[in-house]
């Protein structure tokens, strides 16, 4: 099966840099999930309601430049928080940054802070 952003996932990669925009079209296209893009390009009063809430321990987040996207499965039409699917997603993202020769960083690999719907491009290759 073949998979393709809708409208809402599309509206989201707005303003995202064009190397994360392919590298996200190319892991939907050859995607065994479905998988939607739930957050590119951050204003910086939702970084600091995000900072309050605890949902991220920055205000330097690449959201705020178009590095980053998150992202979720989404499975029977709905989106899904489970980590075993973002570990599938996570191969498929990282074989598709490979394809597409973008050096792309997940929050999953991340020591301190878990975050597996975050992906970013990396700093060194992309500093901003």
């Amino acid at each position: 099966m073949s998979y393709s952003f809708g409208k809402r996932s599309l509206d989201r990669l707005k303003g995202v840099h064009p190397d994360l925009v392919r590298v996200m079209k190319r892991a939907i296209g050859c995607s065994t999930m479905d998988f939607s893009i739930v957050e590119g390009v951050r204003t910086l009063a939702r970084q600091k309601e995000l900072m309050k809430a605890g949902a991220t321990r920055t205000m330097n987040s690449r959201h705020l430049t178009g590095h980053a996207v998150d992202v979720a499965p989404y499975i029977n039409g709905k989106i899904r928080w489970d980590w075993p699917l973002y570990i599938e997603l996570g191969k498929i993202i990282k074989k598709a940054a490979a394809d597409e020769g973008v050096i792309v960083q997940w929050g999953a690999d991340w020591v301190t802070f878990k975050d597996a719907p975050h992906w970013e491009l990396k700093w060194k290759a992309y500093p901003r």
